[in-house]
């Protein structure tokens, strides 16, 4: 094992944060990792399993609450940490466009200060990983880039608002701490075998044209203004551990999301065609379309709950070139949608409920 890796990871055993953990334990290095108490068997089960596929990396699972000052990790524990660990990964936060203001603000904001405050107690700390996501930039519109964040457009939902407002707690901190923001954009399954921890998102989509996909392909509920930006979770992981260690990617903001991203009609062709082998025939205007979708009898028809909404309706498009630039070194690029498109329709097909 290499003594000088050692990492501490919140969010674990979540989708995102275990496939994290086991890339970079490839590599060896101990794994401190801040667990809910309520998740802690599960975590417990899942490290064991890590530890007899990679002898060289050790796992250590610590309950603690992010809302919680100190992160209410045991004293003995946080001093260990706290001499011991280089490396944070921050991805505990509620993600969950429905999400109330009070635990949004409680989980996200409060849970991300206190995560600030714990870092700034490291006594040798190289590298802070703050994931954010790139909706940070609410109601903005047009080009966003990876150097912005601050703005007064608004937000769609306390999710959003909630991340923002983390993600600037974070920022405010880079003058004082080696720190990397990631922000992926909307993550979807593995793009080699599609696998994934739920279905929102595209997934509605994709849910709504299994039910009867010749029927259902007629009509393309999509348009050309909007592109959807997805990533596959493959791609977000690789582009962390990839930098992982790279000084270059100090103080900096990086976009995880598709340069080239296909616009929602254009979506709704790729998935038709892997679910019919046909494209749609016809297309209504998408005023029509955003109206049909907000009715309130809408969500138990299309699958589709109206928080969904907005999300395929967004005329804002994510630059990418500083991330572009860092991650060509290791040459890691996101792949086009329909290049993985049949891996997470399949997935769905033999997992149709999680």
């Amino acid at each position: 094992m290499n003594a000088h890796r050692s990492f501490f990871i919140t969010g674990f055993p979540g989708f995102i944060a275990s496939r994290l953990v086991q890339k970079l334990a490839g590599q060896g290095g101990e794994f401190h990792l801040l667990v809910e108490p309520r998740f802690a068997a599960n975590a417990q089960a899942i490290a064991r399993k890590l530890s007899s596929h990679y002898p060289d990396a050790k796992f250590s699972v610590v309950t603690g609450d992010i809302t919680k000052p100190g992160l209410a990790i045991e004293t003995k524990s946080a001093d260990k940490i706290r001499a011991e660990v280089r490396t944070v990964y921050h991805l505990a936060a509620i993600y969950d466009l429905d999400v109330k203001r009070e635990p949004a603000m409680l989980v996200n904001v409060t849970g991300t200060k206190n995560v600030n405050d714990f870092v700034a107690t490291l006594e040798n700390p190289e590298r802070y990983n703050y994931i954010s996501t790139c909706y940070v930039a609410g109601l903005r519109r047009g080009r966003i880039l990876e150097s912005e964040l601050e703005h007064n457009a608004g937000f769609r939902n306390f999710y959003e608002e909630s991340k923002y407002l983390a993600e600037l707690s974070v920022e405010q901190l880079k003058p004082d701490l080696p720190i990397t923001i990631f922000r992926p954009s909307v993550v979807v399954g593995d793009s080699v075998s599609g696998e994934t921890a739920k279905y929102d998102g595209i997934y509605y989509l994709i849910r709504y044209l299994a039910r009867s996909p010749q029927f259902l392909r007629l009509v393309n509920v999509g348009n050309n203004r909007v592109r959807l930006n997805l990533v596959p979770v493959d791609f977000v992981v690789d582009s962390m551990t990839a930098l992982d260690g790279d000084s270059s990617v100090t103080s900096k903001t990086l976009a995880l999301a598709d340069p080239n991203p296909l616009t929602t009609a254009e979506l709704f062709d790729v998935i038709a065609e892997n679910l019919s082998g046909k494209r749609a025939l016809l297309m209504p205007p998408p005023s029509l379309v955003k109206f049909a979708l907000s009715l309130p009898l809408s969500p138990m028809i299309t699958g589709l709950p109206h928080s969904g909404v907005p999300y395929f309706f967004i005329e804002q498009e994510y630059d990418t070139s500083i991330a572009n630039a860092l991650l060509s070194k290791y040459g890691i690029k996101c792949p086009p949608f329909n290049s993985y498109a049949g891996a997470i329709i399949d997935f769905v097909r033999r997992n149709p409920k999680l």
